[in-house]
């Protein structure tokens, strides 16, 4: 039996023991440094805080998280109803942490496990190190990830690179010549996925292997939002050679630059064709060709690995890819 106490953490660590429990439930209140020493301390001895144990034995509700960079994007969004609708007559609780920034992710993932207020925790597009892994392992916090893998958990993923090259046939198929990229994003820390870079790496793959040129110039980056595709497209829309096709790494880039080619009296898909990638609920009402991720599927299928996980946590790790599927409308 692990007879390690909050004392001998506290001792360990040469801090009080109202500094461990702060690492412990208010980590953000806790610097850098003082908070590394802590856990070291907590990792090294095996600490298990055993009050919050107790309490969650006696405690009827069940939970689990999912932490996710940016959640209110329309992606997230549906990858969270996704997850709501497959914990649904389970005894679950749903609790979501927005890690908008390194800081923020770096303190749940470091705290969550030793907090032990979770059954289990889905990570949405974050990268896992290591040490972060064997951390949850150490603590019995089971996890699966969603658009990055690590061999620790079970992941569902997809092919951002396929997906771009999916892309590029359609619009080559289409007769198109002259391209240009509308994606980015650049206001995401280093911790998460860039699915952009990637679907534009598979997109300018593609193309080459046609003979096709996508010069630097016809490739515009920067955040994501509606208005910066807008932006962007506006951009290359000034061109000398404007491209006739654009492929936009999100529905939502995608729609940005469908409003700028209205601005500009340009007919789609007469003037300019536009592929979007997620395939949103609105793709379908505004007609936007798209690459189709089936977001919400990815959602329910994380939730089914990690409660089988839960149920039978000595089942081997899966690691899901769904496919994607262009989705012809309208604009391309």
């Amino acid at each position: 039996m692990n007879t390690v106490t909050i004392y001998d953490v506290a001792r360990a660590a040469e801090v009080s023991i109202a500094t461990v429990s702060r690492v412990i439930n208010s980590p953000h209140k806790v610097n850098d440094a003082t908070r590394q020493r802590v856990l070291v301390a907590i990792d090294e001895l095996g600490y298990v805080p055993r009050a919050e144990a107790s309490a969650r034995a006696r405690r009827s509700e069940q939970r689990i998280g999912v932490v996710a960079p940016f959640f209110t994007r329309r992606a997230f969004v549906q990858r969270l109803r996704g997850i709501s609708s497959a914990l649904l007559g389970t005894p679950y609780e749903l609790i979501v942490y927005n890690a908008d920034s390194p800081l923020h992710c770096r303190r749940y993932l470091e705290s969550l496990p030793i907090a032990r207020r979770l059954d289990g925790l889905v990570l949405m597009s974050l990268f896992v190190e290591d040490a972060v892994a064997q951390r949850f392992l150490d603590h019995g916090l089971h996890a699966v990830t969603i658009e990055t893998t690590h061999p620790a958990f079970s992941s569902v993923t997809i092919d951002n690179v396929a997906g771009g090259a999916m892309a590029a046939r359609y619009l080559l198929g289409k007769g198109h010549r002259r391209f240009g990229f509308v994606g980015g994003d650049s206001e995401i820390p280093g911790y998460t996925l860039h699915t952009s870079e990637l679907r534009l790496q598979g997109f300018r793959q593609t193309l080459d292997e046609a003979g096709v040129d996508l010069p630097a110039a016809y490739v515009a980056e920067s955040s994501y939002s509606l208005e910066e595709g807008r932006r962007l497209a506006h951009e290359l829309f000034t061109l000398s050679e404007p491209p006739t096709a654009i492929f936009a790494a999100s529905d939502a880039q995608a729609m940005g630059a469908l409003k700028a080619a209205k601005e500009r009296g340009m007919r789609v898909p007469d003037d300019v064709a536009v592929v979007g990638f997620d395939d949103l609920d609105i793709a379908d009402y505004i007609g936007l060709t798209t690459i189709r991720q089936s977001l919400d599927e990815s959602g329910r299928v994380a939730i089914e690995l990690l409660l089988s996980r839960l149920s039978e946590p000595a089942r081997p790790v899966q690691h899901v890819r769904l496919p994607l599927e262009l989705i012809p409308r309208e604009t391309a």
